[in-house]
């Protein structure tokens, strides 16, 4: 299809997104533009890396109760704040904002960059605890989406029931908590997507991963199988592929269609986002290391 010189490319591909209609050379291309690189290895368990605005990565090492801070710049690393709750998942939000879900105590927490304290946004439903915040997103309303799947904890002192439940939780902007999906076994992974409304979840416990839509009031309607796999952490791109952990890196298309496997050097992998000054690399927490690998797509904007 040829255009008219005056609409860009970037138009052009707009086009293609809005139709449906992707030529070959854009739909599911997510290659890699360079090798892995190991950026760190001196960690316990690596988990929830963010990015900021200008894409450096914050990111956790639980055992260790502390978040590391990546500056893509200079590839230094350096222990940003400890303890921090036990953090696990971490979401940034601009301009200095992190969602973290500090599962010491059961809690979602916001932290302040600046300064770099925290306050508690949720503890759990009236009458019972959370059973452990894993992972969460932010909607662009503010309204925070998290999952609360149940790993039992070797410093927790609390007791928390086998049977507390499990599911994906949403918080509003004035503290309003409920719970916005009850039908799963051990969620984990999640990531969202604001324009087109729709909020990702992997079943780890499962072995699958599904996608709702986001209603006006922010709840979850028309739950579909998007594939027949798990994951711990994930994220999206611009073309609304989605990437998946657990053994590497699994990239699935907007239709849940496999794309590509993305081998990492590690039993497991826990955790991807995209970071950079282009928001073009794949940030990867696997075990006891974190890598970096430039992609030809970048990452979705949050």
């Amino acid at each position: 299809m040829r255009f008219h010189n005056s609409l860009s490319a970037i138009t052009a591909r707009s086009f293609f997104v809005v139709t449906g209609l992707l030529p070959a050379i854009w739909a599911g291309a997510v290659e890699p533009q360079g090798p892995l690189k190991l950026v760190g290895d001196a960690y316990s368990f690596t988990e929830g890396p963010t990015s900021d605005a200008a894409g450096n990565v914050y990111f956790t090492d639980q055992p260790n109760d502390r978040i590391v801070h990546y500056d893509f710049a200079t590839g230094k690393l350096s222990d940003w704040l400890k303890p921090c709750g036990r953090a696990n998942g971490l979401f940034f939000v601009a301009p200095n904002k992190i969602i973290a879900c500090a599962d010491e105590n059961n809690e979602l927490w916001q932290i302040d960059i600046s300064d770099q304290k925290h306050r508690v946004l949720a503890v759990g439903p009236a009458g019972r605890r959370l059973s452990g915040p894993n992972d969460c997103w932010v909607d662009r309303d503010g309204a925070i989406y998290f999952t609360d799947p149940l790993y039992k904890r070797p410093y927790w002192t609390q007791v928390i029931p086998p049977d507390n439940p499990r599911g994906v939780y949403r918080v509003t902007p004035d503290g309003k908590l409920s719970q916005v999906a009850v039908d799963l076994k051990q969620p984990n992974g999640i990531i969202g997507d604001a324009e087109n409304r729709h909020l990702y979840v992997a079943d780890i416990g499962d072995k699958k991963t599904y996608r709702y839509s986001i209603d006006d009031d922010g709840k979850l309607t028309d739950r579909m199988l998007f594939c027949s796999m798990g994951s711990d952490g994930m994220t999206i791109d611009q073309q609304r592929n989605v990437y998946l952990t657990g053994k590497g890196v699994t990239v699935f298309d907007r239709d849940g269609k496999k794309l590509r496997n993305i081998p990492i050097p590690k039993g497991w992998t826990a955790n991807v986002t995209f970071a950079g000054p282009k928001n073009q690399h794949l940030f990867i927490t696997a075990q006891d290391s974190v890598f970096v690998i430039k992609m030809d797509v970048s990452g979705l904007e949050q």
